[in-house]
């Protein structure tokens, strides 16, 4: 770029040597003569300052050092979206076939051409695109008007991450020529909304919309939706969000929310996401979240929130207690969940017990961290959990006769689930209830008892052998063992 300055760059975003920032201020810098501009770098740690110079404050920035200035011809301030297509989608013809002469009529008159294929090449090219990316190719606006239109046609799914686009009247010019576009990820670039009021429709054809790390707040995400009435999936990680309202005339359609490593949301938040009626899968991985409630449902009972959700992710949170699995059985639709990395589900000795448990707990849970559950699978975690807690039950008021069975409302809240197992496996017997001893060898032996039948004042002598409980044993190795014992005179 030129050193002469327009009165619309503040705010541009720009590129310089690789890295990107938004220009905060243009002017003189005293005492060096001559156009500067200042810079907020994206990344901190590129910048010098926070916006001062020897006492002067030019412009201001989130970070101590993430400021510079810069000369103007040091900047790259972008290039538009078709030229940014045409360089790296049109094919370079040869030199012999630039030169290739051709006779074409207007008319009545025959006109020759010379490099007429290789145009007609290029728009063919062009024509056919319905998929592009352009990602980290400096595109910034938009472009001449109609321009694309004419030229792409038939894109459905366009990659603009990591670009230089500054407004969200940019996005919308861009996207008024592709009728047809359905996937547009917009992620990394920082867009100012327009002054204006709302586009309605503007994206009228729009299915997928990425945000991730455009600094978008939950108002704008609300403002934005309102031009997509058909989205279906909506990607908003790494934005700070905090879920200040609850949508009501957008995002009906959405289908999948990614809400991934938006550290401000809490359980609370979420109530006001609960009533969307599609939503069908939820992302919340590396949100901080411990712990969630429904406080519509009782023990045993369905939630009216997330009335369509099929698949939650929760990975990389804080999860740590039971009762957040025991919440999830509340869900009616949930069929797939993902909940890796927490407290209570790390990668361990107990990893297998957990995943019984998490089973166990959530009666109609299908697929658990990307595995099948096979019905062979749930029937042993569900035998296990109402084995395993039989004493507690027992103690908690639980009893074989139903007549007789007052559990505790601690227990209930602690196993929601345990009075269904017993219904559907019957309730735990004595014997299934015992406690299991430590696999020990003194705990392996059985204990043989020998007497003398004609002789009852003989002491009665007593050994121990191992536990054979699992085959019968015989005669012949229980005569061998008495013959050990006994001499031959008394068998006799």
């Amino acid at each position: 770029m030129s050193d002469t300055l327009t009165p619309d760059v503040i705010g541009r975003r720009v590129e310089v040597n690789g890295e990107h920032a938004t220009v905060r201020f243009a002017g003189v810098v005293p005492p060096v003569a001559g156009p500067w501009l200042g810079v907020e770098w994206d990344n901190p740690e590129r910048g010098k300052h926070d916006g001062s110079h020897e006492g002067t404050v030019y412009f201001k920035c989130r970070h101590p050092t993430g400021g510079s200035f810069i000369r103007p011809n040091k900047v790259n301030f972008g290039t538009d979206f078709l030229t940014a297509i045409k360089n790296r989608y049109v094919l370079e013809d040869g030199p012999e076939e630039d030169r290739k002469e051709q006779i074409v009529t207007l008319g009545n008159k025959p006109v020759e051409t010379v490099g007429f294929d290789s145009l007609m090449k290029q728009q063919s090219q062009l024509s056919k695109l319905q998929e592009v990316s352009l990602r980290n190719c400096a595109v910034s606006c938009a472009g001449e008007k109609g321009g694309v239109a004419e030229a792409c046609p038939n894109i459905r799914r366009v990659d603009l991450s990591k670009n230089l686009l500054s407004s969200w009247d940019e996005v919308i010019h861009i996207a008024d020529q592709l009728r047809h576009l359905e996937v547009l990820n917009l992620s990394e670039n920082k867009l100012k909304f327009p002054s204006g009021s709302a586009l309605t429709g503007t994206f009228s054809a729009l299915k997928v919309l990425v945000l991730n790390q455009t600094g978008i707040t939950w108002a704008e995400v609300l403002r934005c939706a309102a031009w997509c009435p058909g989205l279906e999936e909506l990607y908003l990680e790494s934005n700070n969000i905090v879920i200040s309202e609850r949508p009501t005339d957008v995002l009906q359609t959405v289908k999948l929310l990614d809400l991934s490593s938006n550290q401000l949301i809490d359980e609370n938040q979420l109530y006001l996401i609960a009533h969307l009626p599609r939503l069908e899968q939820l992302i919340l991985s590396d949100v901080g979240i411990s712990s969630i409630h429904f406080p519509d449902a009782g023990i045993g009972c369905k939630t009216s929130m997330f009335p369509s959700l099929q698949y939650l992710v929760v990975n990389d949170n804080q999860i740590s207690q039971w009762s957040f699995f025991n919440e999830l059985d509340k869900l009616p639709s949930l069929r797939a969940l993902s909940c890796l990395r927490n407290p209570l589900t790390k990668e361990d000795k107990a990893a297998n017990m957990t995943r019984q448990l998490i089973i166990a707990s959530i009666g109609q849970l299908k697929t658990l961290n990307k595995c099948e559950i096979l019905p062979k699978e749930r029937r042993t975690a569900e035998l296990d959990y109402r084995k395993a807690f039989g004493n507690e039950w027992k103690q908690a008021g639980g009893h074989q006769d139903p007549d007789k069975n007052r559990l505790s409302e601690e227990f209930l809240r602690a196993h929601p689930r345990y009075q269904f197992l017993c219904l559907k496996y019957g309730v735990p017997e004595d014997w299934e209830l015992k406690t299991q001893q430590p696999f020990m060898l003194k705990n392996q032996l059985l204990t043989l008892k020998i007497k003398y039948p004609d002789q009852l004042d003989q002491k009665v002598l007593e050994k121990q052998l191992p536990d054979t409980s699992n085959q019968l044993m015989g005669m012949s190795p229980l005569w061998s063992i008495c013959s050990r014992i006994l001499s031959s005179d008394l068998l006799r």
